[in-house]
């Protein structure tokens, strides 16, 4: 038997001595907006994120509820193939080691698995980082659709802002596919970078250089360009930034308002969504919006279901849909010339969403930290997970995740499945 120490011994109360139980700790003690994203506070802040920056809804409306019907299984086992980085191992092991906070899988509109970890519930709303731009970029793709937006126009066009800045000369199209010639990094571990300088202008974290707080809007005319538009693919959180202003300009609204009228309100979700925004009420259109994992899977349904929504409403365009779908030879190079490893050989972006392989129908929204949609129309299968891994990107968490979707789509449309 192990004695106890003379301190463990002195704090121990007698036993007929009452204790007095402790206050229970405020999980967001000493959180705020200098360390909200660091590794031990994400898994909090992110299904936290109107207890420590501004934020406004995006309206679900009043329209009926889109039902998710279920037939619950253990998928667990599904083995996930090995590739030359990794042994092949199961589903259940990549959810397991990859921080996950919810997951859902989904085959021809019916949910398969659905689990939440943690505090995480049904009602949780979670921080979506950069899965935002895949709904911005769909709010474009309605503006399309109804003729206000000309995706070869130029960008100064509709907003006249930014005719001193870095991107006069380009147009949407650029923007939506990340082919600007604009100078930014997307170095999240700098802080020097201008992915963290955004956060600074915008009130994300306190700021400490030149012009604090400056806002959105007029962070994005301090851009400069460093090559000519329409050149290779580099993933830049401002491109985004710029659509939601171009969308925003051409609705006369907040895109809170906008995302609830052509989208929110239209895919039967259950609860309004949240954007983070500036300290001007501009949203944050290329990581902050938040909202539960069961309406994130009603959102990405439009996708793989020719933008019809659950309940049979047309959402997205049929035409932006089939334009998303299509990745022209010329996009897929500008995506292998681009100068960042996305370890995605043969893959693209386009319409502000990623295209991992040349020989499969499936295609992302992803979001660092580990948020995804999966989405394989050819396949009828839909994915979400929202996670919490402590460093922004991490390749030995998000190919396994998206290579046990992959394995999940094979094995319920094999024929031992049916």
């Amino acid at each position: 038997m192990i004695e106890p120490s003379p301190e463990q011994t002195a704090a121990t109360p007698p036993a007929d001595q009452a204790v007095t139980p402790s206050a229970p700790v405020d999980p967001a003690a000493g959180i705020d907006r200098d360390n909200w994203q660091d590794p031990d506070n994400v898994r909090w802040s992110f299904q936290n994120v109107a207890r420590v920056l501004p934020t406004t809804p995006i309206s679900r409306g009043t329209g009926p509820v889109a039902e998710l019907p279920a037939d619950l299984q253990d998928l667990g086992e599904v083995e996930v193939p090995a590739t030359e980085y990794s042994e092949a191992r199961s589903v259940r092991s990549v959810i397991e080691s990859t921080d996950t906070d919810a997951w859902m899988f989904m085959h021809n509109g019916t949910v398969l698995t659905e689990e939440y970890f943690g505090e995480m519930s049904a009602s949780t709303e979670h921080l979506l980082m950069s899965v935002s731009k895949s709904l911005v970029g769909t709010v474009a793709g309605v503006l399309v659709g109804s003729g206000d937006l000309d995706p070869n126009r130029l960008i100064t066009d509709y907003v006249p802002e930014l005719a001193e800045s870095g991107y006069a000369g380009a147009t949407v199209r650029h923007i939506l596919d990340m082919r600007s010639g604009i100078r930014f990094s997307e170095d999240y571990l700098d802080p020097k970078s201008e992915v963290r300088q955004i956060e600074e202008s915008i009130g994300w974290s306190e700021a400490k250089r030149e012009n604090p707080g400056i806002g959105m809007y007029e962070f994005l005319t301090t851009l400069e360009a460093k090559s000519e538009h329409g050149g290779v693919f580099e993933y830049r959180s401002c491109e985004t930034d710029v659509l939601g202003w171009v969308c925003e300009k051409i609705a006369g609204e907040r895109m809170q308002s906008l995302m609830s009228r052509v989208l929110w309100s239209r895919i039967g979700a259950e609860q309004d969504a949240i954007i983070a925004t500036d300290q001007y009420g501009v949203g944050m259109f290329d990581g902050g919006i938040n909202t539960t994992l069961r309406d994130l899977a009603r959102f990405g349904f439009v996708y793989t279901n020719r933008g019809l929504s659950l309940t049979g409403q047309q959402v997205a365009p049929t035409t932006w849909i089939g334009d998303t779908l299509t990745t022209t030879e010329d996009v897929r190079q500008a995506f292998a010339d681009g100068p960042g490893d996305n370890r995605m050989p043969g893959g693209a972006y386009h319409n502000q969403f990623w295209f991992p392989f040349p020989d499969s129908h499936a295609f992302l929204a992803l979001g660092i930290h580990g948020q995804m949609i999966y989405m394989n129309p050819g396949a009828n299968v839909l994915g979400v997970k929202l996670s919490s891994w402590g460093l922004p990107q991490d390749a030995g968490k998000l190919f396994p995740t998206i290579r046990a979707f992959e394995a999940l789509a094979k094995a319920v449309n094999s024929p031992a499945a049916e």
